[in-house]
């Protein structure tokens, strides 16, 4: 498993209903928990705002990798 730091973007491998994320949305790790076994990560609107900031587990994020692409979708309000 890729190690992920903090700053690094990451994307959600699980929808997140309650917030409105889903599957491969793009987020920040700005904080790394127990030696990479979960993060803070914050979600951001292309305007700047912040959609959510969460404790998420590793298993719930990946590294973005080389194959990835950037997708645009808006956001439906849980």
């Amino acid at each position: 498993m890729n190690t992920i730091n903090e700053l690094d973007a990451v994307a959600l491998t699980c929808d997140l209903p309650a917030h409105g994320l889903v599957r491969g949305d793009v987020g920040t790790a700005v904080l790394v928990h127990g030696n990479g076994q979960a993060f803070e990560v914050e979600f951001v609107g292309y305007d700047g705002h912040t959609v959510a900031l969460l404790t998420l587990e590793r298993t719930q994020v990946r590294p973005l990798q080389t194959r990835d692409i950037p997708h645009a979708r808006e956001l439906e309000h849980a």
